[in-house]
């Protein structure tokens, strides 16, 4: 009898435990376990990540520079898609060749059958309209909203950069932060300040029908919702318009123009020539056209005002000029005669400056090469220094309060630093104790070892402009709510010169404009300091070279131009230096010099080759 009540308690048992096990899975299933709960989700709902508008760029006067775009990926998911697929309508469709499609989803298979990838980049908003009329047709289909950059003035495409899809490497250096498909900044701004332009992603999800249509948003998961933030935007030193100027005077030239406010160290164009429009990069078809760029034997995607390496000719006379000055060598006053070259230890430099009698001023003004060859000499062969290498380090000194043969931190990348040469090159060339000044006398004229870029050029007239100090070129002026990055930009980098030296070589460099080699530049209403310089090139032609700044009080513009291969100082760089000043300062160009201006913008230069100055 107890065993027969101790059977049927069991077997009750047993029945009351099958449903409380059950409905315990249940319970785990649908409210313990995310797991199911998320499969269960993913066949009505799609995870969708939502990318952030990425912050706008505008110029120093706030017009636009670069914005957002609408477009549009087309995802698939190999595993949901019918296998009586009709190629060839969707291909009509997408406007895309149908071999596309194939190789879109022969490599979709690799990565998975059951996640989503793209399939194709970037479809215009009519593609996307149209093919959401046919979506019901396509299982495993759906479109992905994403943005693209468009540029309202096509200029400043080597400043401002452009972006593109990241790579592993890139993936794996951000920790993960981002996902194939991502965009990153490639070159220029849009590299230099990703982390500020990029915002961050968000999230959401979507309801849809067996079809993979979309009806609506899932509401249910608002913790797992994320809204996307939106990146900060920037404004730029840049001044667009005259920018877009200076590109234009560029046309049909090799070169570069680098314009500074020298009391800030903001830059106001950065032209690199021959240039691209910036839109090209964007949009479906940036891959056909940045393989067409990298082909262009003008190679225009080259950043030539921080990337170009140059010796800087007859402009390094006023550095020259300065240092003789302030070590004492030369007075205002002192006279050198100059038989028409300079001549020591069987050695002869020519000069184009006449012979006679030249003091500093003077022999700034018409770009004497003997005067300069000789001042290097009394330098290196002063008696307050032990030897002429230790007088070479001082001198070496001064440039390097400068900035050359340095990186002056510009916020772009791949800025290089130039070359100034050091006694322990000399040492290695010539050997210790062997060389001497007439052995480095081209230095003295800005040839030999001596090496920079366009910004290093126009940096060294903004010390001018500033009587002896320089605050470090940048491309951007603000950026939304983190003014403090920018605080590294605000400080001063002094030269120890007096600015009585600088006065001496500034008057002069205001003579060269109004009656030496530079009249050409020359305006009636400012007053403009400068220095014409016809650089050698040991690979061809001459380069045309002038660096200036004005007004002389109170500068607000300091500029290098350098067009390659076009021969004196004079004839090209020094007329497009003035017109970007003009055009700067007072925003028109004067009547007078409209012929200059029109001989300048229909000149082609890229394969004419010019006499030495």
């Amino acid at each position: 009898m107890e065993s027969s009540q101790g059977r049927q308690a069991i077997i009750i048992g047993i029945f009351v435990l099958i449903p409380v096990i059950f409905l315990s899975k249940l319970f785990s299933i649908q409210v313990i376990n995310s797991d199911y709960k998320k499969l269960a989700k993913n066949n009505v709902i799609r995870e969708v990540t939502v990318y952030p508008s990425r912050g706008l760029i505008y110029d120093r006067n706030g017009k636009l520079m670069v914005y957002n775009e609408a477009a549009y990926d087309i995802m698939v998911t190999p595993g949901k898609v019918s296998k009586d697929l009709d190629l060839e309508a969707l291909s009509n469709i997408l406007e895309v060749e149908k071999e596309e499609i194939e190789k879109g989803l022969q490599k979709a298979k690799r990565y998975s059958r059951y996640k989503p990838s793209v399939l194709i980049k970037q479809i215009s908003a009519r593609t996307y309209a149209n093919f959401q009329e046919h979506l019901h047709k396509y299982s495993g289909f759906y479109v992905r909203k994403r943005t693209v950059r468009r540029y309202p003035i096509e200029a400043g495409s080597n400043l401002l950069g452009y972006i593109g899809e990241v790579n592993d490497r890139q993936i794996k250096a951000s920790n993960k932060y981002y996902q194939p498909g991502d965009y990153i900044g490639i070159t220029g701004i849009e590299n230099e300040y990703e982390t500020f332009l990029r915002g961050k992603r968000g999230k959401k999800y979507l309801m849809v029908d067996v079809h993979g249509r979309e009806q609506g948003v899932f509401e249910d998961d608002g913790e797992e919702s994320k809204i996307p933030i939106g990146g900060k935007n920037i404004t730029s030193t840049i001044d667009i318009l005259l920018q877009e100027y200076g590109e234009t005077l560029m046309q049909n030239k090799k070169g570069s123009i680098v314009a500074i406010e020298p009391s800030t160290g903001e830059i106001l164009a950065l032209v690199s020539s021959p240039s691209y429009d910036p839109n090209i990069l964007s949009g479906r078809d940036k891959g056909d056209h940045y393989k067409a760029l990298i082909q262009d034997t003008l190679i225009p995607l080259y950043n030539r005002p921080i990337m170009a390496q140059y010796s800087p000719g007859s402009v390094f006379k006023t550095v020259m000029g300065l240092i003789g000055l302030e070590e004492g060598v030369i007075t205002q006053n002192s006279i050198y005669y100059s038989k028409g070259a300079y001549y020591t230890s069987g050695l002869r430099v020519g000069d184009h400056a006449p012979a006679g009698n030249y003091n500093v001023s003077r022999a700034i003004q018409l770009s004497s090469n003997a005067y300069f060859c000789y001042l290097l000499d009394k330098i290196l062969n002063q008696k307050k220094y032990e030897s002429v290498e230790s007088a070479f380090e001082k001198w070496k000194t001064y440039l390097d309060q400068f900035g050359m043969g340095q990186k002056l931190g510009i916020d772009i990348p791949n800025e290089v630093k130039g070359l100034t040469p050091t006694t322990e090159y000399y040492n290695k060339v010539y050997g210790k104790g062997a060389w001497k000044a007439p052995t480095i006398i081209s230095l003295s004229i800005g040839q030999g070892e001596l090496l920079t870029t366009p910004l290093q050029i126009a940096n060294m007239m903004a010390a001018f402009a500033n009587r002896g100090y320089f605050k470090t070129p940048h491309l951007v002026k603000n950026i939304e709510d983190n003014d403090s990055i920018l605080s590294q930009f605000r400080q001063t980098h002094s030269i120890d010169i007096q600015s009585k030296n600088f006065d001496i070589v500034i008057d002069a460099m205001e003579e060269v404009v109004e009656r030496g080699t530079a009249r050409i530049a020359r305006l009636d209403s400012i007053k403009i300091c400068g220095k014409t310089g016809t650089v050698e090139n040991p690979h061809g032609a001459d380069h045309s070279v002038f660096a200036c700044f004005a007004p002389k009080e109170n500068p607000q513009i300091a500029i290098a131009v350098i067009v390659e291969n076009a021969g004196y100082g004079a004839t090209w760089a020094a007329p497009i230096a003035s017109f970007m000043i003009e055009k700067y300062l007072t925003n028109k160009i004067t009547r007078r010099r409209k012929w200059l201006e029109d001989r300048v913008l229909n000149a082609n230069l890229l394969n004419v080759a010019y006499e030495k100055e």
